[in-house]
């Protein structure tokens, strides 16, 4: 397969390509098709992007649809059709069975647009710079969401300091008896702690970029209750374990928290079209017409398919249902594979349909071999955390059971195949098997 042309006028930037050294000609619910035809099963859905699969057809007619009328495709901020049914359709379905009071802002198409609206009107609201960001935390890698994003790999692109963010220990960072929470408010509480006075906190509910790290309905319900007891805003960053990667709409959904700003991009078109969206509580819209812009936050195509795939699986709970019940699928066969090799160190963590193998900091560049070996398999996955210890699992919500499995045992088999060729032998060898 000739790739001569990516490598002799694609800039160094490139990353996923090099992963995925093939030509992808097509794509069809969690399957990809190369050049010469061979299928891979998609465990990436776009890092999250494709929550419901590749070219989704209940989608792909509204939006040919669409385009077929003559649509209006580009129009800033102003009204059309296709966001007044947007905007209609998210009231209806997501909001107000929530009890949800948010305005919606529309920013540039990407999650790091959605990250710098969020902190700029933080800012803008209290009259002070500084946010706190978490430990591990991937926020984008624009100016201000890469000042909040932890992962030297990223901050050291900057060319420029990164300021006005204060990192404070994530849930579970410095291990299970330490409340990092109290942490945090030992260094609010003292005013020579050299913290200073935040005007918001933005976090993760899962971690995904940083290594597929949850933080527990507590940590989250306290985070919440310090915001408020030293006026900071609460900023949920949901841009890729949103839109029902957890199992539910909004990650935080069963955690009994009410963030101020909340943060949506990647599957909330629900096709792989750019859009991003700020909600915020009502009393915090502040801006002045026109302070915060951007040619390409008007994305029409994007709120057709958008509004197409709330109606189609968020308006009662069976989709959340047969999300559960994949999630169950994928946590049986993780653990399955920590099973049968009890001395290695492995482990696994996640909710939903994010979920992550972990190998141990000495693994030796063990989670990107396994990544390898799967692709050679047929199985597109990536890998996550600070040194890429952690497989992570991201596959279409809409995946059957049936190609899910498959996946799976493919991951299962790649394990084992890594393992051999280190010289180790599996407790019990037997793929997609359940344990006792």
């Amino acid at each position: 397969m000739d790739l001569n042309i990516f490598d002799r006028m694609e800039s160094e930037v490139r990353g996923y390509i090099r992963s995925f050294p093939v030509i992808f000609s097509k794509a069809q619910g969690s399957t990809l098709f190369d050049q010469t035809g061979r299928e891979y099963i998609d465990f990436f859905a776009g890092a999250g992007t494709l929550n419901y699969g590749h070219n989704n057809p209940k989608l792909k007619e509204k939006l040919i649809e669409y385009i077929h009328s003559d649509g209006v495709v580009h129009g800033l901020d102003m009204a059309t059709e296709a966001k007044k049914h947007f905007m209609e359709t998210f009231e209806r379905v997501l909001l107000k069975p929530r009890g949800m009071n948010y305005k919606l802002q529309f920013t540039g198409p990407t999650g790091t647009n959605a990250v710098e609206a969020a902190l700029k009107l933080a800012r803008l609201v209290k009259g002070r710079e500084n946010v706190v960001s978490f430990t591990h935390g991937f926020h984008g890698v624009s100016g201000g969401s890469l000042a909040t994003t932890a992962n030297s790999k990223f901050r050291d692109a900057a060319g420029v300091g990164l300021d006005n963010t204060t990192f404070i220990p994530y849930c579970g960072y410095m291990g299970d008896n330490i409340d990092t929470i109290e942490y945090f408010e030992r260094l609010l509480e003292d005013p020579s702690s050299g913290l200073d006075q935040p005007a918001a906190v933005i976090v993760e509910t899962v971690q995904g970029e940083g290594g597929v790290n949850v933080a527990t309905k507590r940590w989250l319900l306290s985070l919440e209750k310090l915001c408020r007891k030293y006026d900071m805003l609460l900023i949920v960053d949901d841009i890729q374990v949103g839109c029902g990667r957890t199992g539910s709409f909004f990650s935080f959904d069963k955690y009994g928290i009410s963030p101020d700003i909340v943060t949506l991009s990647k599957s909330l078109s629900g096709y792989g079209l750019p859009m991003s969206l700020v909600l915020m509580k009502p009393e915090l819209d502040i801006w002045a017409p026109g302070s915060h812009s951007g040619t390409f936050r008007g994305n029409n195509l994007a709120f057709v398919t958008a509004a197409e795939a709330l109606d189609t699986y968020w308006t009662n709970d069976q989709f959340e249902q047969e999300i559960a019940k994949k999630s169950e699928m994928i946590r049986k066969s993780l653990d399955n594979i920590v099973y049968n090799y009890p001395n290695e160190g492995l482990s696994v963590r996640g909710r939903g349909m994010i979920q992550g193998l972990v190998a141990p900091a000495d693994s030796d560049d063990l989670a990107n071999e396994i990544a390898h070996k799967a692709f050679e398999h047929g199985l597109v996955i990536e890998t996550s955390g600070a040194n890429d210890e952690v497989l992570k699992l991201l596959p279409a919500l809409t995946i059957s059971e049936e190609q899910l499995q498959k996946g799976l045992e493919i991951i299962e088999r790649s394990v084992a195949e890594v393992y051999k060729g280190r010289g180790v032998s599996a407790r019990v060898l037997k793929f997609g098997g359940k344990r006792g």
